[in-house]
């Protein structure tokens, strides 16, 4: 049984692999009911979840060597992108992903410019109230962003939004702008970013954003952004699901 457990773990070689039932009986060369069964047991226990997409890693899998080990790829991908996209608009880079009702920082870049910003790697952010929480929440049910939102739906600063509906609408402007999240001073005072998130086969795997003064015109830089999820998008998925593409930024 371990040997048959081992060829099947075998194949999720990264985070964000997902296989079918079918894909992995055939390169296993194991029966489909043999495989059907071990799949099932392995998602009780939580080391694959089953999803719209197929199996893919499962949190103890993920968890195993810290945190960081089931983020290892998305970082890789994206750092060659935020460093430039850091160059390029000479302001702060964010990589996040999302963890409740919380976002968690992967990444920072941008040289001296970052000491200013009141984020750092491994911290924390309430989504709501963040450029990157609102460009990934967008692409989750209603239900969930509830279930996700409401024991912590307070404001911030004066900015923030403090009320369920308010969120949802502002996810509706988020979505009717291809996915583009902008935030002033809603998580830190004087501070403004321009967010959008990563998409993978069932929903939202991370986000980048753009940080400078909230009096700054964000949109300008949106486009670069864009160009950099895209292109982690092409790392991370193949083929690329062209996330962000054609964003409007007069829709709100």
């Amino acid at each position: 049984m371990m040997e048959r457990v081992t060829l099947i773990m075998d194949l999720f070689e990264r985070p964000q692999t997902h296989l079918t039932l079918e894909a992995v009986s055939r390169r296993t060369q194991l029966p489909r009911s043999t495989t059907h069964r071990i799949l099932d047991q392995l998602v009780r226990l939580d080391w694959l979840r089953h999803t719209v997409a197929g199996y893919t890693l499962g949190s103890r899998a993920l968890g195993l060597g810290g945190r960081e080990t089931g983020h290892s790829a998305l970082r890789a991908a994206a750092a060659p992108y935020l460093l430039d996209l850091a160059v390029r608009t000479r302001m702060v880079v964010h990589l996040a992903v999302l963890d409740g009702p919380e976002i968690y920082y992967l990444d920072k870049v941008g040289g001296r410019a970052a000491v200013d910003i009141p984020s750092k790697v491994g911290g924390r952010a309430v989504a709501h109230c963040t450029g990157l929480g609102k460009a990934m929440l967008a692409w989750l049910t209603p239900e969930e962003i509830d279930a996700r939102c409401a024991p912590v739906m307070e404001r911030r600063t004066p900015h923030s939004i403090g009320r369920l509906d308010q969120l949802h609408r502002e996810l509706g402007l988020v979505r009717r702008r291809n996915g583009l999240a902008i935030d002033r001073g809603e998580c830190f005072p004087d501070l403004g970013c321009v967010g959008l998130a990563l998409r993978g086969p069932e929903g939202p795997v991370g986000a980048i954003s753009v940080v400078g003064d909230g009096r700054s015109p964000l949109e300008l830089v949106a486009p670069l952004v864009v160009d950099a999820v895209r292109a982690v998008s092409e790392e991370l998925f193949e083929p690329s699901r062209g996330a962000g593409a054609g964003v409007d930024l007069k829709s709100g």
